[in-house]
């Protein structure tokens, strides 16, 4: 009988200390670069928003991560796919950063280098990572009637008075949408087709529906995103919105440059996932913690 290679995995759920909430990850740990289709073939067969794979590379001195959609399509950008794969590795106890300078920590993402900051719970001895995106582009506005009818809303419902829909940028480009409330955020039923058809348009990922909170919550807003055009209805935690979503607060001067907030994102999922997020001068940092809820083999 052929021998067949095995492969260790951990399913982690990202943006969250409690398993069965957040946004869950599996994290393979592979020996090297993969083929196209077997990375493929994986994310498939898990199910998740997105599946990372992870090994350390002597060579690049770091740790090196590819992550796909299980459509097949591959994702970057520092969101939870990246978050969960490091935290991953080290709660794994891989010495992902012992031939790096303190000061300048990264791993790589494909092929682009991406700064890291990392402290420890001093209660729990989770790692906390928090991931260094670019600074905000802000693109265009997006018709509200456009979004309202896609969103299953009335114009009304969107938050025109303070903000409008609008393309942001860091990692990947998404477009912010404001919301009144939490209610009419957790009521909306989108039409994916006509997602896909205004992405598709204004040539952007996913749609980030916020809705400002009452600031003793401990989170600035509650968010709903939704990414079709990627194969993903919902997700319960990104990071890769959530950067664009404080730069984009910090730009029309609703929440202050340096200052860590906090977004709620999730709850209509029962997955409720805190991301944490502050708006620096030259980068954005979208951080959390991660928690280890299944681990096995997996063979090819």
């Amino acid at each position: 009988m052929e021998k067949r290679i095995t492969l260790e995995y951990y399913v982690l759920d990202v943006f969250s200390n409690t398993s069965y909430k957040g946004n869950p990850l599996s994290v393979v740990f592979t020996n090297g670069i993969l083929g196209l289709d077997e990375y493929q073939n994986i994310a498939k067969e898990f199910g998740y928003s997105e599946t990372s794979f992870v090994y350390y590379s002597k060579a690049q001195k770091t740790l090196m991560v590819r992550s796909f959609t299980p459509t097949g399509i591959e994702i970057e950008g520092a969101g939870h796919n990246l978050l969960g794969a490091v935290c991953g590795a080290l709660l794994k106890k891989m010495p992902i950063f012992d031939e790096q300078d303190e000061n300048n920590r990264f791993v790589i993402m494909k092929h682009s280098p991406i700064k890291l900051t990392v402290s420890f719970d001093p209660a729990t001895q989770y790692p906390i990572v928090q991931m260094h995106q670019k600074a905000a582009s802000i693109g265009v506005e997006i018709p509200t009637y456009k979004i309202a009818v896609a969103l299953g809303l009335k114009i009304e419902d969107l938050d025109s008075n303070d903000f409008v829909p609008t393309i942001v940028k860091t990692e990947v480009a998404h477009t912010m949408v404001p919301i009144k409330n939490s209610q009419i955020l957790n009521d909306c039923v989108p039409d994916n087709k006509l997602l896909i058809e205004i992405s598709k348009e204004y040539q952007f990922e996913g749609f980030y529906c916020f809705t400002i909170s009452n600031q003793n919550e401990g989170n600035i807003a509650e968010a709903r995103f939704f990414n079709p055009i990627i194969g993903i209805n919902e997700d319960p935690a990104t990071g890769t919105a959530a950067g664009p979503l404080i730069g984009f607060l910090t730009k029309k001067k609703y929440t202050q440059p340096n200052k860590e907030y906090k977004i709620l994102q999730g709850v209509k999922l029962n997955q409720p996932s805190l991301i944490e997020v502050m708006n620096r001068e030259n980068d954005i940092l979208v951080g959390g913690s991660s928690i280890i809820t299944m681990r096995g083999e997996l063979y090819l």
